[in-house]
């Protein structure tokens, strides 16, 4: 006879893969006739931005474009000329590497990149990208939560609760944002931008109706000459908040959204005469991962006191733990220079990818931080001191967990100079997830033999032992045929609780 058991079904998504794939690029560009010579590269900056991410049997790829931005002092002239131009990539994943997925999700970075000068007209730009993909593959879960068995045929059924963290949604988005940076009082206004840059924070998500609403804020740096001939920088925060659709998803759930940068533009405001208001325009893609929490019913076991059963049985993988972490570490360092300076420019703090390890029971996040000032020398000639910073941050965090992580530098780098050189002082911000799932056994089919009761004549009626080691009420009611009410019944106890590793237990024959 056929048990007819109880199953709980529900679509989640699950990690597919991730890949890591690296390339070099490089291109030679002739300098517009509308600029100068170059006499001397000052420095090169790049700028990602991911178009199009298609997933193909299996087969990832990623198309997008290096915004290339080169400082120059020109020939015969003075101060600084930019030269702009665009590289365009595609990252492709060897093979099916993300088999069966549904969406992925990317990002690139620049390991690399070096202008040199070919002659007064044409450079020459080498540069290293890294590309992570991370694929997710949406797939139905069935649960066996319970079993119908009638009263005559003694089955004893073991049910676990177990508490899951279900990835319900992996939802993404487009969209375009405006809005106007107004330089602050006391500054001169804009002549000319030489180089720009944005990056966004979210710093609330959460889901109301079938909608999920999150907030944060870009900060958007500058470096511009004014309408006197200086140059100098400027950094302003811009707040933003957007809607986006997440049909079925429930109040309360737990949502994590990240923004890259698809594309900008930043304009000083010609209906401005003093140049003080910067219209921008950026281009964003969004991607939210969603995770509601719920507890599991789970048919782990049966038995009948009177007939033989048999039962199949299937491995089942659920994610027991999630967590979303943000931790900001403060970093103070000095870019020593050879020479004297006269006055900073410009700084920037660019973050690397986040690596993992372990020390212990602690997670150690670590990344490398590129960190750049641009300044003048006491005879006004712009320099550029580098220097690479290794940030830690360490996360208590269960052993078994896997954890992914992103670092950034959410706010303006501030910087002074000293005897020393420059000092910068500016925070890093990792945004971390880990999750540590839970390998189980669930039924999925059952059946009970009516035609053959259980021969017991010669098992004896009652039997006197202790518990195992890391054996259970039930192991020890299974083995003997009897039930766990019947053992805390022959012992006087209420609960299984209640029995001790050393006492010495009665255990009954059940009798059908």
């Amino acid at each position: 006879m056929e048990l007819e058991l109880k199953k709980n079904c529900f679509d989640a998504y699950e990690a597919g893969g991730e890949l890591t794939v690296t390339q070099e690029e490089t291109t030679e560009t002739i300098v517009p006739d509308y600029c100068p010579d170059i006499a001397r590269i000052i420095t090169t900056d790049g700028k990602i931005y991911i178009h199009n991410r298609e997933l193909r049997d299996g087969k990832a790829e990623v198309t997008g474009t290096v915004r290339v931005t080169v400082l120059y002092t020109p020939e015969e002239e003075g101060g600084i000329r930019t030269l702009e131009f665009a590289m365009p990539f595609t990252a492709e994943s060897e093979g099916r590497g993300l088999p069966d997925c549904a969406s992925v999700l990317a990002e690139t970075e620049i390991e690399f990149l070096e202008t040199r000068i070919l002659n007064p007209r044409k450079v020459f730009t080498h540069c290293k990208l890294v590309t992570r993909m991370s694929g997710w593959r949406r797939t139905p879960v069935a649960v066996c939560a319970d079993v119908e068995a009638p009263e005559e045929l003694h089955v004893e059924k073991r049910l676990e609760r177990q508490h899951a963290v279900v990835l319900t949604h992996v939802a993404e988005k487009d969209f375009t944002f405006s809005d106007t940076l107004t330089l602050s009082p006391g500054r001169e206004g804009a002549a000319e931008i030489l180089t720009s840059r944005a990056c966004g924070t979210v710093t609330e998500a959460k889901v109301v109706g079938s909608k999920l609403i999150f907030k944060g804020v870009f900060t958007a740096s500058l470096l511009y000459r004014d309408n006197s001939g200086k140059y100098t920088s400027f950094t302003g925060e811009l707040p933003f908040s957007q809607i986006m659709e997440v049909e079925g998803a429930v109040e309360g759930t737990e949502a994590a959204a990240r923004l890259q940068v698809t594309g900008a533009d930043f304009q000083v405001d010609g209906g401005d005469p003093e140049g003080r208001d910067i219209a921008v325009t950026l281009y964003l893609h969004a991607a939210a991962l969603l995770r509601q929490e719920r507890e599991v019913s789970l048919l782990s076991d049966l038995y009948s006191t009177a007939y033989d059963l048999t039962y199949e049985a299937s491995p089942l993988t659920l994610t027991g733990f999630a967590q979303s972490l943000t931790r900001r570490q403060t970093v103070r360092e000095v870019l020593e220079i050879g020479v004297v300076a006269d006055s900073i420019l410009a700084l920037s703090a660019t973050c690397g990818a986040v690596s993992v390890s372990r020390e212990g029971g602690t997670a150690v996040l670590r990344t490398g931080v590129s960190v750049r000032a641009l300044y003048l020398d006491e005879g006004g000639a712009p320099l550029v001191a580098e220097r690479c910073v290794d940030v830690t941050c360490p996360l208590e965090l269960p052993e078994d967990c896997h954890v992914t992580a992103r670092a950034s530098c959410p706010e303006e780098v501030q910087g002074s100079l000293g005897d020393r050189g420059i000092e910068v002082r500016f925070p890093v911000e990792f945004q971390a997830e880990a999750t540590a799932q839970v390998k189980k056994v669930c039924i999925t089919a059952a059946k009970v033999n009516t035609d053959a009761p259980k021969e017991l004549s010669g098992t004896p009626s009652l039997v006197l032992r202790c518990l195992g080691r890391q054996e259970t009420a039930w192991d020890l009611a299974k083995r003997h045929n009897t039930t766990i009410a019947a053992i805390l019944s022959a012992n006087q106890l209420e609960s299984e609780a209640d029995i001790a590793g050393d006492q010495l237990l009665l255990i009954p024959r059940k009798r059908a």
